[in-house]
Parts: C-alpha cells; sequence; structure tokens
C-alpha cells in the first residue's frame, strides 16, 4: 500500500468516506524491488568487467543477457510467488464457503470464540454474532481474516510479474546505454546514470514504507556503491583471466 497522509477528520461524515473507500491494489512495491535489482546487477556487470579490462562488447553481451534471463527470472518468481498468494486464499475460502453452508452451527461457534477471545460478552457478544451469520460472504471474510489471517486484497499475479519485468529492464538498461552507444568516458557516463537511477527508485520505495524519502533514496545508492565496488574489485582480482 503506498503511504499516505494518515491525517484525518473524526465528524461523523469523515469517517464514514473515508471507511467506505476499499483498498486498492498496488503494485509499486513490485516495480521498486525490480528496479534495484535491475540497477544493481546490470551495473554489477559492468563494474566487474571494468575492474577486469575486458572489451565493451563483453559488457554489452553480459549486460543484455542479464537484462532479459534474470529480469525474466525475477518475473517469474514474483508470478509464482503472487500466485500461491491467490490460490491459497481462493483455496481457504471455498473451504469455508462449504463450511458455512454444510455446518452452520458450528462455524457461527466458532465466531463466537472469535469475538469471545477479543473481550465480547453477554448480548453485545449475540448480537456480534447475529449480525456476522447474517450475511455469508459477511461470514467468510470473517472467517478469512480471523481464522487465517489472509486479506481480501489480492494482487494480479500477472501485473505484478510485468511491473517486476518491465522496472528490471528500464533500470537494468541505464548502465549498458552509454556502452551501447558509445558515448566518450561510457563507464562515467554509466556509473552517473545508476547512480540517479538509484536515487529515483530509492525515493519511490519511501512511498511503501515510513523511511524519509531523502533517507531512503541515498541508502538505496549506498547498496547500489556497494555492490558496484564489490563487483569491479572482484573483476580486478581476477583480471588475469581475462587475459589468458
Amino acid at each position: 500500500m503506498i503511504k499516505k497522509n494518515i491525517e484525518h477528520g473524526h465528524d461523523a461524515d469523515d469517517i464514514q468516506k473515508r471507511l467506505s473507500i476499499k483498498p486498492k491494489r498496488n503494485y509499486l512495491r513490485d516495480w521498486i524491488y525490480g528496479g534495484i535489482d535491475g540497477a544493481v546487477t546490470t551495473f554489477a556487470i559492468v563494474s566487474g568487467v571494468k575492474g577486469a579490462h575486458l572489451a565493451t562488447s563483453v559488457i554489452l553481451i553480459l549486460g543484455f543477457a542479464n537484462v532479459i534471463a534474470d529480469g525474466f527470472s525475477m518475473a517469474a518468481a514474483n508470478y509464482l510467488g503472487t500466485r500461491s498468494e491467490k490460490d491459497e486464499y481462493d483455496f481457504y475460502e471455498r473451504y469455508e464457503r462449504q463450511q458455512v453452508r454444510r455446518i452452520p452451527q458450528g462455524e457461527a461457534e466458532e465466531v463466537r470464540q472469535i469475538y469471545k477471545q477479543k473481550g465480547f460478552s453477554g448480548i453485545a457478544l449475540d448480537k456480534t454474532v447475529e449480525l456476522i451469520i447474517a450475511d455469508e460472504d459477511r461470514w467468510v471474510e470473517t472467517m478469512m481474516q480471523e481464522e487465517y489471517g489472509l486479506s481480501p486484497v489480492l494482487r494480479s499475479p500477472w501485473k505484478s510479474a510485468w511491473a517486476t519485468f518491465l522496472s528490471f529492464m528500464v533500470c537494468g538498461l541505464c548502465p549498458l546505454l552509454p556502452f551501447l552507444f558509445a558515448l566518450s568516458n561510457p563507464f562515467l557516463w554509466s556509473t552517473i546514470s545508476v547512480g540517479i537511477v538509484f536515487l529515483v527508485v530509492g525515493a519511490l520505495k519511501s512511498l511503501v514504507s515510513i523511511e524519509p524519502m531523502y533517507k531512503s533514496a541515498l541508502s538505496t545508492l549506498a547498496i547500489g556503491s556497494v555492490a558496484a565496488v564489490l563487483a569491479y574489485g572482484v573483476g580486478v582480482l581476477l583480471r588475469g583471466l581475462g587475459a589468458a
């Protein structure tokens, strides 16, 4: 969920309006993680190859291979993970709906025990149970949340995968473009471009966390820089292998 201003009014109309807005599916988190991984892994390749003093063609070959293959792999993993969440929710929802229809007394008692543990008792408990079980959808949704801890807001596996893949492609290509277009001092321009990517993605990351925007941007830049330095160092250490 995108971070938003949590300040709000407390009169009846404001509360009713705010609570009537249903949670929306959001794929910014998928975009952010795909973008960070794409920029980090691709620039790590660029740094490693430059540290080893290998040809520009090696940077382009390995870089584009990483953008396509690793981007697809990450998107596929995100698809499978998100699909698993959806399948789990659908499975338990079907099961609970069957139970509500087949054993309504037992399921009603489960609702009673749940709210009894929350501190409800007497008439208040009876009324709460009566209200919940009066509507099957509300009944099943209550059991999904209270018994299994599953949220009814589910993201599309395909949209999650595409958000990850596209962000990986866009951010992963940035460090390669200076080499692709044969700019003067391409490694410098690659470093600058990926630094900008880290700052932008880090700033976006603050929208899905409580971290301040500047701190999120700088921490993402720091993580990417460490990865680049490590990759460059490995390239320097293994430089002799490239010449062999």
